[in-house]
C-alpha cells in the first residue's frame, strides 16, 4: 500500500521518533497561512526559576534573574529583550483581561503571589504588591475574565486561594481558600503522597473554576461567587483521572463545550465533551503524547488549544518534543506528528493570539524555539531565542 493512501492514525505508528523534525527557519514556507490574520508586534512575558537553585528536572544551577520582558518580532516571531525584572522563581505568569496588569508566582515553599503595573509605551513591569499564597510553592496563577480576582494553585500544600483585585491592580485581601484531599493510595506515592495542586482556570464562558490536582488523580470543578470572592464545590464537583495519570494543566477548546485534560504522570491527553450549564466535564478519549516506538522516561508540561481550534498541542519532557494533533468534528484528537523542542526539558509552550506563531520554553538548555504554525498545524521551525531557564510564555499588549 502506497504511503499516500494511509490515514493519519495508520500511518503515524510507522513514523514513530523518525517524526521528530526541528525544520529549517525557511521550511515555513511550505506551509502558508492563508486567511489568517497577521502576527502583530507584542510585547511577551516570561517566567523563570532563578539562581542561585538547580530548578526541579533542572541538570545546573539557573542564571535567571526574575522575569524577562521581550517585544515580539512579527515577521518571524523573534524576541528582543526589553526589561529583566528581578524577583524570586516567578515560574507562571497571567495577565489580566486589559493588559494592564501582569501577575507572577513566587514558587517556593513559602508560597506568593505578586502583582506589577505594565507601562503600556514600552511593556516595562512595575512593582505593585506581594502576598501570601497561605501555600507551598505556588505554581499557577490566572485572572478570573472578570478582572476581579487572582487565582493561584499551591503545588506541595494542594490549595487553590483567590484574592480580590484592588482598583489599582494590586492585590487585595483573600476571599477563598479551596483545599484538596488525597491520601496516597495509588500506584504513585512518591509523586501522590497528597493532594498536589497544579492549575486553576476558568470555562470559556468564565461559569465554572477548575482546580487541576495531580496528586488526587482528578480536576474540581468549583463556583465562585463574583460578589464575595468564596469558591464553593460544584453541583457535579469533579472528574476523575485515571489512577495515577497525575493530571497537571487543561485546556478548553474555543467553543467552550470540549476540554482537554493533560496527564503528567501517564503522557496522556484526556478529551471531555463539556456542559458548560451543569460543569459536567464527560470523558471521550484518552490519547498517548508519545511515538509508539519512544522508549525511556517522559513527564508532560503544557497544553495548549490552536486559536481557531483546529489543532492542539502538548510538550513532552524526555522525549523533548511538542506534540501536534488535529481536533476533528467531535473534538476528538488525531495525531499528526512531533517536533523537536529545539532544547531539553520543555516546560512552558504558548501560541500567540494571532496563531502564527508557537513558543517552546525548554528550561534545562536555556532557550526559547519559536515554531511558525502551517495551515495543516505542522510546526517549523522560525528562530531560537537564548535566555536563562524560561518556564512559561505570556503574551501582552500590541506594542
Amino acid at each position: 500500500m502506497a504511503i499516500s493512501t494511509l490515514s493519519r492514525r495508520r500511518f503515524l505508528p510507522l513514523v514513530g521518533a523518525a517524526g521528530l523534525v526541528a525544520a529549517s527557519p525557511r521550511a515555513f514556507a511550505l506551509d502558508d497561512d492563508r486567511g489568517r490574520p497577521a502576527a502583530a508586534a507584542r510585547f511577551v512575558y516570561v517566567g523563570t526559576y532563578t539562581a542561585p537553585d538547580v530548578p526541579p528536572g533542572g541538570t545546573h544551577p539557573s542564571i535567571a534573574v526574575g522575569i524577562s520582558v521581550f517585544r515580539m518580532h512579527p515577521h518571524d516571531g523573534n524576541l528582543s529583550l526589553v526589561q529583566v525584572v528581578p524577583a524570586s522563581n516567578p515560574s507562571y505568569l497571567a495577565l489580566n483581561p486589559s493588559l494592564t496588569r501582569l501577575y507572577s508566582v513566587n514558587e517556593n515553599l513559602a508560597g506568593s503571589v505578586t502583582a506589577y503595573a505594565i507601562n503600556p509605551a514600552n511593556g516595562q513591569l512595575m512593582f505593585l504588591n506581594t502576598v501570601s499564597a497561605n501555600g507551598k510553592h505556588t505554581t499557577h496563577v490566572s485572572v478570573h475574565p472578570s478582572g476581579r480576582y487572582v487565582m493561584a494553585a499551591n503545588y506541595t500544600s494542594g490549595n487553590w486561594p483567590v484574592f480580590r483585585l484592588q482598583a489599582d491592580g494590586s492585590i487585595g485581601p483573600k476571599t477563598a481558600d479551596f483545599q484538596g484531599v488525597g491520601n496516597g493510595t495509588g500506584p504513585r506515592p512518591d509523586r501522590q503522597e497528597g493532594p498536589h495542586a497544579h492549575q486553576i482556570i476558568t470555562d470559556v464562558g468564565a461559569k465554572h473554576v477548575f482546580a487541576v490536582d495531580l496528586g488526587a488523580d482528578n480536576v474540581n470543578v468549583l463556583n465562585l461567587d463574583l460578589g464575595t470572592g468564596s469558591l464553593t464545590p460544584n453541583t457535579v464537583p469533579f472528574a476523575n483521572a485515571a489512577s495515577g495519570a497525575g493530571p497537571r494543566h487543561m485546556a478548553f477548546h474555543p467553543d467552550g463545550v470540549r476540554a482537554y485534560v493533560l496527564n503528567e504522570l501517564a503522557s496522556t491527553i484526556d478529551v471531555h465533551a463539556y456542559d458548560p450549564v451543569r460543569g459536567a466535564l464527560v470523558w471521550m478519549q484518552t490519547i498517548s503524547t508519545l511515538p509508539r516506538d519512544f522508549v525511556g522516561t517522559n513527564t508532560t508540561a503544557e497544553i495548549r488549544v490552536h486559536p481557531s481550534g483546529k489543532f492542539l498541542y502538548n510538550t513532552n519532557r524526555g522525549h523533548n518534543s511538542v506534540a501536534m494533533y488535529e481536533v476533528e468534528g467531535d473534538g476528538t484528537l488525531d495525531p499528526i506528528g512531533w517536533v523537536s523542542s529545539g532544547g531539553q526539558w520543555p516546560r512552558g509552550m504558548n501560541i500567540d493570539p494571532s496563531g502564527t506563531f508557537l513558543y517552546a520554553a525548554n528550561q534545562n538548555t536555556d532557550n526559547i524555539a519559536v515554531y511558525r504554525i502551517g495551515h495543516n498545524g505542522h510546526l517549523h521551525l522560525s528562530a531560537m531565542v537564548h535566555t536563562p531557564t524560561p518556564v512559561d510564555v505570556e503574551f501582552g499588549a500590541a506594542g
